[in-house]
């Protein structure tokens, strides 16, 4: 049975990925390099897409290019322990939760600054003098 062969344009539109990234995704050995035609055209079959699916998906959920080879990796590797992969979104989760802190910290930052603002025709600002103090 012989599988489809789609452009990177279609390969693109089928997994979410943009034709750019799906070349640096290749340049970068993240995923194979595609199938060539005579003329040099890249080639991706229906498995390739599944694969650059997965891979948008993880990038949808934050995991780093780095994190996402290995990802990859367990996926392909039919006797990985569970345990493992559990491990890798654990320590995805604690990362994230240390910058969504980061990100409210600033919130609260800048929402004191606004709140001591005039925010009228006066040229002195409190949100301008704070970034200038650092």
């Amino acid at each position: 049975m012989q599988q489809a062969a789609l452009t990177i344009g279609d390969a693109a539109k089928a997994s979410g990925v943009s034709a750019k990234m799906i070349r640096h995704y290749e340049s970068i050995g993240l995923i194979d390099a595609a199938r060539r035609t005579d003329s040099g055209y890249r080639l991706y079959s229906d498995q390739d897409v599944h694969v650059l699916r997965f891979v948008h998906r993880a990038r949808e959920l934050g995991f780093s290019l780095e994190q996402i080879g290995v990802l990859l990796s367990l996926w392909q590797d039919k006797s990985r322990a569970s345990a493992d992969v559990r491990a890798l979104a654990r320590s995805h989760i604690t990362a994230l939760d240390r910058k969504i802190a980061e990100m409210q910290a600033m919130r609260r930052t800048l929402e004191s600054l606004a709140a001591s603002c005039h925010g009228d025709a006066r040229s002195d600002c409190p949100i301008l003098d704070d970034l200038a103090a650092s």
